[in-house]
């Protein structure tokens, strides 16, 4: 039996992409993002689970890329729409520009099923990274709608260069660091983790003294991700 585990696991991902998406629709970011969060605990749990009971499986692996697609590509895309059409009080061409994520998305994850080069790392933005952000971003706008956010969400400009800008990472080949742990990591790459760490406190620390959701230590968080990768691949570090 313990080669379904890792399986089962994997299919709590994609149950709560599913859901995730009917909420989204509803105008619930709130309770989509709580359910891409699981999803996100599901992603992690299964491949440690497949580590540990050495449960690999081709089947496991398809089934992973097809519940991180409705996970991390419909549901975040999905969100940001509805958001852009909330914050706009209306519908616009421009609301529609997120479903690029979605597209991008996909044609992420069939290059990581066959490109060799990501085992110990990424090329391009992971696309729970993407998602995460985006989902911390209308949850945000969500509860904080007097925010600076939300005005820039409610502008014809920002929601739509987010969505290229996130779907060039996401099929870009710019190198990006994992949280895959392994005994021969090279001490540069546990450098750059414990410098993640440190961001990490730091958005806590903002967000707790300036008393502001929640969710923003999410969305400054992956922002510095995205940020500090870019500039290691310039520097080349």
């Amino acid at each position: 039996m313990k080669k379904y585990v890792p399986d089962m696991i994997t299919s709590m991902n994609l149950l709560c992409g599913i859901i995730g998406v009917v909420f989204a629709f509803k105008g619930r970011p709130d309770i989509a993002f709580f359910l891409m969060l699981a999803a996100s605990a599901a992603d992690f749990m299964d491949g440690a689970a497949a580590r540990l009971l050495d449960a690999y499986s081709d089947m496991g692996k398809e089934l992973d890329s097809l519940s991180d697609m409705v996970s991390f590509g419909v549901l975040p895309s999905v969100m940001l729409f509805n958001c852009s059409r909330t914050c706009m009080f209306g519908e616009s061409w421009v609301c529609w520009v997120p479903l690029v994520i979605a597209l991008c998305s996909g044609l992420r994850l069939a290059k990581f099923n066959v490109d060799q080069r990501q085992t110990s790392g990424f090329l391009g933005l992971p696309t729970p990274a993407c998602a995460l952000t985006v989902g911390s971003l209308c949850y945000f706008v969500a509860a904080e709608p007097g925010s600076f956010l939300a005005t820039w969400c409610a502008g014809p400009v920002f929601i739509p260069v987010l969505s290229i800008v996130l779907s060039f990472l996401l099929v870009s080949s710019i190198p990006m660091f994992s949280f895959k742990f392994h005994a021969d990591d090279p001490q540069v790459l546990k450098n750059k983790r414990m410098a993640f760490a440190f961001v990490v406190l730091a958005a806590i620390l903002v967000v707790v003294f300036c008393r502001l959701d929640w969710s923003l230590i999410v969305l400054l968080s992956l922002t510095a991700y995205v940020l500090k990768n870019l500039v290691y691949a310039i520097a080349k570090i």
